[in-house]
């Protein structure tokens, strides 16, 4: 059994880091309008400001934050004001600050930062989660304004906001500040067929983080090194397959069925696991990762060996919808 898991795991490996978006088993969690959690203990050490979280996983994340006593701002392509308030209610520990940002435009990255230090004071955390996909087609099928798109939002974003993250974060006094930036599809080198956009700029993060951690760590051979107030630590954040627009748009039965329907999980899975591992990041560097080896492997064994279904996608490669839940046309569930 171990061998034939093993098997398996080595064929998909590089399908798990698809796309973007605490246990490793395949029940289904609770998915709206839960109770708000009790206070965690966990004593802040600075805001935290998430990209492209007006939904999907980054409205997770801001949940699970706040239930940890932090405050944290949001923003969005779109107006986030109803995300903002349906996160005040379900997690009153901390409090969440709203506002409108395009992460493709290096103004509107600049004046998130300032929104974020007027806030939050000091920012602890930075997530650069925001990213499309582009919609799944070949790249002789996109126009150039797609192509564009795609690689400004989640290439030249991320360069924007890692930036404004990093000059504000420089400057606070005697404190340490994370940024962490979303991998996904592609960050290995593997194809992407049909996401070439999205996957050539994935393929660059880990570059990025890689010269950045170097950059603080040692400096610039034939420069001085400078020295700043603050602290700065920049990462990697692998949310790995999350039933998002971002995974379902554009999907066949077949893709849902595998590898959606077995290594996918919920946005509030994917946070509960995730918030933790961000907040215990000492090492420059690091890597956040839900899809480790060891859950990949659980998976498999659970769905091929014992022969467990999914409780998301069915036989025929259709979302489960649970009654009461809302539903787009591609199979995404609304989280509020």
């Amino acid at each position: 059994m171990k061998n034939l898991a093993t098997t398996i795991f080595l064929a998909v490996a590089p399908l798990c880091l698809a796309f973007t978006p605490p246990s490793t088993q395949l029940s289904r969690p609770t998915l709206r309008h839960a109770a708000p959690s009790s206070a965690l203990a966990a004593m802040p050490d600075g805001g935290v400001v998430i990209t492209g979280s007006a939904g999907g996983v980054g409205f997770a994340y801001a949940g699970e934050f706040m239930d940890r006593g932090y405050d944290v701002v949001i923003c969005d392509v779109k107006d986030c004001a109803a995300a903002a308030k349906a996160l005040t209610a379900r997690h009153p520990n901390g409090n969440v600050y709203y506002t409108k940002c395009d992460v493709s435009d290096p103004k509107s990255c600049e004046a998130l930062g300032k929104f974020a230090k007027e806030k939050l004071g000091n920012i602890g955390y930075w997530i650069n989660n925001a990213g499309i996909n582009g919609g799944r087609r070949a790249l002789t099928e996109l126009t150039m304004q797609q192509v564009e798109t795609v690689v400004k939002v989640n290439l030249l974003g991320i360069f924007y906001c890692t930036k404004v993250a990093m000059d504000i974060m420089a400057e606070q006094e005697g404190f340490t500040g994370h940024i962490f930036n979303t991998v996904g599809s592609g960050v290995k080198g593997g194809g992407t067929p049909g996401y070439a956009t999205y996957g050539a700029t994935k393929r660059g993060l880990p570059q990025l983080t890689a010269s950045l951690v170097k950059e603080i760590d040692e400096g610039v051979q034939g420069y001085p090194k400078k020295e700043t107030k603050g602290k700065i630590q920049v990462h990697s954040l692998s949310p790995g397959m999350v039933f998002t627009k971002l995974l379902l748009d554009d999907s066949t039965p077949e893709l849902r069925k595998f590898p959606f329907g077995v290594l996918a999980a919920q946005p509030e899975e994917v946070a509960a696991d995730l918030v933790p591992k961000i907040l215990s990041m000492k090492t420059n560097g690091g890597i956040c990762e839900f899809l480790t080896t060891d859950k990949i492997l659980t998976k498999f064994f659970e769905r091929f060996i014992l022969q467990k279904k999914s409780e998301y996608i069915d036989d025929d490669g259709n979302v489960i919808k649970v009654p009461g839940e809302q539903y787009d046309e591609d199979g995404v569930r609304a989280l509020y």
